[in-house]
């Protein structure tokens, strides 16, 4: 992914690009965040990682990051003669879209106010030239 703005607004994106921009996801994450989409049921960490052909320790570090950016949900479910294991799910659309929105917002308020900070440091200097010339 480029680095500055102006490179990223002159690449054709698509949506799964976002998982990378907006929380800094890699490959790895974007394809267990479709297997489990894909899946159409939760799957356990185990089950991710042969589909993706990877190490469980790997998959699991994937499926963290997508829990931690709030991508998927982690649900436990309990064996009758006790113990337990988690299984994983992608979060609803609408929730991680109202997600990313926020940040979106929240980047841009902050971007502003760097702009505004930008024009008020660097147009001190020339401010101050005129009331010399003038006072």
């Amino acid at each position: 992914m480029p680095d500055s703005m102006s490179e990223q607004l002159k690449q054709d994106m698509e949506c799964e690009g976002l998982l990378e921009c907006f929380h800094g996801l890699k490959q790895l994450d974007r394809q267990c965040f479709q297997v489990l989409v894909n899946a159409g049921e939760p799957l356990t960490v185990d089950e991710v990682a042969e589909t993706v052909e990877r190490e469980r320790s790997t998959a699991y570090r994937s499926i963290q990051r997508l829990l931690q950016s709030g991508f998927i949900q982690k649900e436990q479910v309990n064996y009758e003669q006790g113990g337990y294991y988690h299984v994983y799910s992608p979060t609803d659309p609408e929730k991680i879209s109202d997600s990313m929105q926020r940040m979106l917002n929240d980047w841009y308020a902050k971007m502003g106010q760097l702009i505004q900070e930008f024009e008020d440091k660097y147009q001190q200097p020339e401010a101050d030239a005129e009331v010399a010339v003038n006072g």
